[in-house]
């Protein structure tokens, strides 16, 4: 609706121009019809040539104004842009910003806001996986060096061992989250859609992370309902329900309990888990699906902040939702809900 008024104000000046100037030479052949036709040709010609100049300048002046200097701005802010400077900030012209070159020029604005975010983001990106495969190898060249020492006890020697063996195992996990992240996102792994046993599935995952259950000594208890089945990728959703039972795991304290359940209710498929550990508050809940985000420092040893990031981008892919419920020191509930 704007753009229409912008052009028809436009036309109707153009129209008024055009009117005004043939109106003022009617009136002044009028004027000079009763001289000799030289006479007469002169006039006009200069009236002509008079009215043509004021025109022509006036447009000029015009595009100057209201098209030379908001396409330099943008092609200035473009050129920022090009090499990297997201720090720009273009005015409309006018008050209501209603020409087609405030329009762009707010476009442009929303823009550079979002590719400096993806610039902060990807130099957080690469600052954290720096860090996060640096401590490993550090970890991997050190003990490596320590084991070449040949006064080394067997003891000790097996406690080095087992160090890189666990190191060598966050090192894997990291690349693997990493590529797998990587993939979601860049839709370069190809879901292969079909009907499976997702109660079957969830048990699996449960049984996989048995003898961490009984090492610490949790309560696990289970409500899975039977044949519960979903049409999608099986590989994508055990993204979910093994990241989400690690979590939980990592987060409650030997002897404390975990929760798991699986329902159907109506067209929906809820899967909740619940444990009794450390908790997280508000501020830190509003991060935890970022990647490499770790709220409580105190358990940074064991993930590297992917997982949660995983299990929100496999959600948001199948069309599903994922909430938290969690009070500081108390617990946490996460619950997953998809369409059947």
């Amino acid at each position: 609706m704007k753009k229409f008024k912008n052009s028809g104000v436009g036309f109707l000046l153009f129209f008024l121009t055009v009117t005004f100037n043939s109106s003022l030479a009617v009136l002044l052949y009028s004027l000079i019809k009763e001289q000799s036709d030289g006479f007469i040709s002169i006039v006009l010609i200069m009236f002509i040539f008079l009215s043509a100049s004021l025109c022509a300048t006036i447009d000029f002046i015009r595009r100057k104004l209201t098209v030379d200097k908001p396409v330099k701005e943008i092609r200035d802010a473009t050129k920022k842009m090009a090499n990297g400077n997201f720090n720009i900030q273009l005015y409309p012209s006018s008050k209501h910003g209603t020409s087609t070159y405030d329009q762009i020029k707010v476009d442009l604005n929303i823009l550079a806001s979002e590719l400096s975010k993806m610039e902060v983001f990807k130099t957080d990106f690469i600052s954290n996986v720096s860090h996060e495969i640096k401590t490993p190898l550090s970890i991997i060249q050190n003990y490596t060096k320590e084991l070449g020492n040949k006064s080394l006890s067997e003891e000790v020697r097996e406690k080095y061992l087992l160090t890189l063996d666990v190191t060598c195992k966050k090192l894997t996990n990291l690349v693997t989250n990493i590529l797998k992240l990587n993939k979601l996102e860049n839709g370069a792994i190809i879901p292969e859609y079909k009907s499976f046993n997702l109660s079957e599935s969830i048990i699996n995952q449960i049984l996989s992370f048995e003898s961490i259950f009984e090492q610490k000594s949790i309560d696990l208890n289970c409500n899975i309902e039977e044949n519960v089945f979903f049409l999608g990728e099986e590989s994508y959703l055990e993204i979910i329900w093994s990241n989400l039972i690690s979590n939980a795991i990592k987060f409650t304290e030997p002897e404390g309990q975990i929760n798991i359940s699986l329902r159907k209710e109506f067209n929906k498929i809820i899967f909740t888990i619940q444990d009794t550990g450390c908790g997280i508050n508000e501020e830190i809940g509003q991060h935890i699906f970022d990647k490499f985000y770790q709220g409580d420092t105190s358990h940074s040893h064991e993930g590297n902040g992917l997982g949660l990031a995983l299990v929100k981008k496999v959600i948001d892919i199948i069309g599903g939702t994922i909430s938290v419920k969690s009070q500081k020191n108390k617990g946490t509930t996460f619950i997953v809900e998809i369409k059947e």
